[in-house]
């Protein structure tokens, strides 16, 4: 377990959406400092985070982040993009986007981060996935969040022995930009923020932030028609 009060964290996409609840949240819980990044650092707007420029699908500007952040003890992996591809319409390249930042910008990062957050005795790590992790309604927003869940439960395994927890943070809608033009039920940024400090604070394995996905998770040991309907229909 990490306590959140006297920690330093490190918030990928920390300007806005979840990404900024999560750095509303730690300060409220006595984070002793918070790095926000964002590919443009003037965006973030929040006086009391520490602003870094950070792009997760560059080797070398998260090489400079981590050489920068040489105090953090818990890594939150909230950065995200979805291409709103199609497999068999949607270009390649749009497909390999997804796949580059939210799969191998998490695998970057954790890379660069783990020996710091070691050599500081230990901590934490949060990667924030999707209940679209479980099922495939999204092209390759899909696929590279359940290869991020996949790279989740691996790294829990490899980092148990070296002091780091690792939690996996599963959402349907939340409020943010990313799913402004959707009509359905949204959590706010700011419950979904808490349940994965909560997690991070209990040690929790995954963090399930809403009914949607303990249900479609609940799902998974059925037949694939439990979650996959029109295949019958």
């Amino acid at each position: 377990m990490t306590a959140i009060e006297g920690s330093v964290v490190l918030v990928t996409g920390g300007g806005r959406g979840i990404g900024k609840a999560l750095v509303d949240g730690l300060f409220e819980r006595g984070a002793k400092k918070v790095y926000a990044t964002a590919r443009d650092p003037r965006t973030v707007k929040d006086t009391r985070a520490v602003p870094l420029a950070l792009e997760v699908t560059d080797p070398a500007s998260v090489a400079a982040a981590a050489e920068r952040a040489q105090d953090v003890t818990v890594l939150i992996n909230n950065a995200g993009v979805s291409m709103h591809t199609s497999f068999l319409e949607s270009p390649v390249d749009d497909v390999r986007k997804d796949f580059e930042t939210n799969f191998y910008g998490p695998l970057l990062t954790a890379r660069a981060f783990v020996p710091v957050i070691e050599r500081n005795g230990g901590g934490h790590i949060l990667n924030v996935h999707s209940v679209l992790s479980w099922i495939g309604l999204a092209g390759s927003y899909s696929a590279s969040k359940a290869a991020l869940w996949s790279q989740t439960n691996s790294l829990r395994l490899d980092l148990a022995p070296r002091g780091i927890g690792v939690t996996g943070l599963h959402v349907g809608y939340v409020d943010t930009d990313m799913t402004a033009a959707i009509d359905a039920p949204k959590s706010t940024p700011a419950d979904v923020a808490a349940q994965a400090l909560d997690g991070i604070e209990s040690g929790a394995f995954e963090v399930l932030a809403d009914d949607l996905t303990r249900q479609v998770k609940s799902g998974l040991s059925a037949d694939l028609s439990v979650l996959y309907p029109q295949l019958v229909a």
